[in-house]
């Protein structure tokens, strides 16, 4: 849906995210690049609005019709990142105005703006009781209780693991992610099911 300066507010759900401890990475280069890279299959695999990209610094956004399309683009993106790094993401709900147009792009303003900027600083808040947590939605209700469960359980994650996870929302068998990885499908198999990752999926399923 293109959106205009002169356009009424349209509910939408916002996402704003940044990188994990961003200035420690050996090179902030290869890592902008790698989300980039991370957001563009974000776009790829999550139904958005405005598909997510970066904006300033390590940060980026999107914007979805559900709430379960942008916990699906936040998970994405996290799996697609190298195993050294990791983003954090605040998920609002709200109304969407387009007020002005710069050389960026429309500039936006809203509620779920506001609301998925408090939402990333609730992660902030939140993280030194729980070190793996990595989303937070703004007034999500039940809905963190399954964020909280799939953020401890995807920060556990291992390389191997994020990339079975990924090829699985990507629509692969798990025969193809065999091959890929060079592994039997029995192996596979057992990965997904110890390392908690089907329940990751039909947890998103629930939420859908």
């Amino acid at each position: 849906m293109e959106m205009k300066p002169s356009a009424e507010p349209i509910e939408s759900v916002a996402v704003i995210g940044d990188l994990v401890a961003s200035r420690d990475v050996p090179s902030r280069a290869a890592a902008q690049e790698a989300l980039i890279s991370a957001l563009a299959l974000a776009a790829e695999i999550a139904p958005s609005r405005q598909a997510p990209a970066p904006t300033i610094g390590d940060e980026f956004q999107s914007t979805h019709e559900t709430v379960a399309d942008a916990l699906l683009a936040a998970l994405v993106v996290r799996l697609a990142l190298p195993e050294t790094m990791d983003a954090r993401v605040g998920i609002g709900r709200g109304a969407i105005e387009v007020v002005g147009r710069s050389e960026y792009g429309l500039t936006q303003d809203g509620p779920a703006w506001w609301n998925a900027r408090e939402a990333i600083g609730e992660v902030e808040r939140r993280v030194a009781r729980q070190t793996g947590l990595r989303t937070w939605v703004h007034e999500g209700g039940t809905v963190n209780a399954y964020v909280m469960a799939r953020d401890h359980v995807v920060s556990g994650f291992d390389g191997r693991q994020r990339r079975l996870v990924l090829g699985l929302l990507q629509g692969r068998t798990q025969r193809q992610l065999a091959e890929s990885e060079g592994i039997s499908a029995s192996a596979v198999s057992q990965s997904l099911r110890r390392s908690g990752a089907l329940a990751v999926i039909d947890g998103l399923e629930v939420v859908r």
